[in-house]
């Protein structure tokens, strides 16, 4: 398991772009879905370089915005909408024979289902930095319990709080995944002199790699770099979370579904964890990314672990810097050109 390529079935994926020089030739028109003003602008700030012509559009594909992609024979998604069989076979009648996911993983698309009807699909990479810094910040800020800090520092409360933080140095973290994410974040473990563990099918880092269970047993901090496929979904299940140590830390920037959220509240309700830092969470559709101040999100698993002064929760933003923007937009240009380039050639 890793935070390369899912298992199954498998996307291609762009490493890094080539020189913009050697992509140059006849024009390729690309539709861009689900486009943020600031993609928006790298995108034509970007594409006139490798010979590309973008139509970005912010709504996201759908039967009913397939028809923006006539005459397209790729186009570009976010990771933030499921695309739908239906939207995949509306995109096909229209000629699309190339999606290109803005995301390292493509769980929300269905690849096997897309092939079925003439569709590719690839994904990008964006600089693992991004998402190491973050998951290194999120340790951080659970081992010193920063959230219950703030919470009492915005009600002017500046009494020391009632747990003692703990420092880095005297814990061990146990990585699950390192590929390019993971292992980012194995570099920079190095700097707080803790002790490392690791798993992964394909050991790659100087870290000491060690079972799953066992990896469990030890950490007092576990963090979740694979992807999310049907070997990884609720990779840490009941069985797993009750194997963790007591008071041990649970983060994870991977996928939402990598986690029973069921089981991990539970153990976090219970007292037996110390605490959590999530970036994802299962069912995260429809509620990040959406402005919910008004909404009643009711007593659902998001409110739950809100309620608890030891978990943090972000809105899968770990990714999200200039530097991994770019890296995305520009990524997500030459994947395309280089699907198109090759079509031409085969015809």
């Amino acid at each position: 398991m890793t935070d390369r390529e899912p298992a199954r079935p498998s996307a291609r994926r762009t490493r890094s772009p080539a020189p913009w020089s050697s992509l140059v030739g006849p024009t390729t028109g690309i539709t861009v879905y689900g486009c943020e003003p600031d993609e928006a602008l790298l995108f034509h700030e970007l594409a006139p370089r490798f010979g590309v012509v973008p139509t970005t559009t912010a709504e996201p594909a759908s039967e009913a915005t397939a028809e923006l992609a006539a005459g397209n024979r790729c186009v570009s998604v976010g990771h933030k909408t499921r695309i739908t069989d239906s939207t995949l076979l509306a995109l096909s009648r229209v000629g699309v024979t190339y999606i290109s996911t803005r995301s390292v993983g493509c769980d929300h698309v269905d690849v096997a289902y897309a092939r079925s009807v003439g569709i590719s699909v690839g994904t990008v990479d964006y600089s693992p930095d991004s998402v190491a810094d973050y998951t290194l910040m999120l340790m951080l800020m659970a081992v010193r319990q920063v959230k219950s800090v703030l919470r009492r520092a915005d009600a002017h409360d500046y009494r020391s709080p009632d747990v003692r933080g703990r420092e880095l140095r005297d814990l061990t973290v146990g990585v699950i995944g390192t590929g390019r994410i993971g292992a980012a974040v194995i570099d920079r473990l190095w700097g707080f002199g803790c002790r490392k563990l690791a798993y992964d099918i394909r050991p790659r880092t100087s870290a000491d790699y060690v079972p799953l269970d066992e990896l469990l047993q030890r950490s007092d901090i576990v963090t979740l770099h694979t992807p999310l496929n049907a070997d990884t979904h609720h990779l840490l299940d009941r069985r797993r979370i009750e194997q963790l140590k007591p008071g041990a830390f649970v983060i994870n920037t991977g996928r939402g579904a990598l986690l029973d959220t069921e089981a991990l509240i539970r153990a976090l309700e219970s007292g037996r964890l110390g605490g959590a830092a999530l970036d994802v969470l299962e069912g995260e559709e429809g509620t990040f990314y959406a402005d919910c101040r008004h909404r009643d999100l009711g007593a659902d698993r998001l409110s739950r672990l809100q309620e608890l002064s030891n978990v943090i929760v972000s809105p899968h933003i770990a990714y999200y810097t200039d530097h991994a923007l770019r890296d995305v937009v520009e990524n997500s240009i030459v994947d395309c050109r280089e699907f198109d380039r090759r079509k031409q050639h085969w015809v």
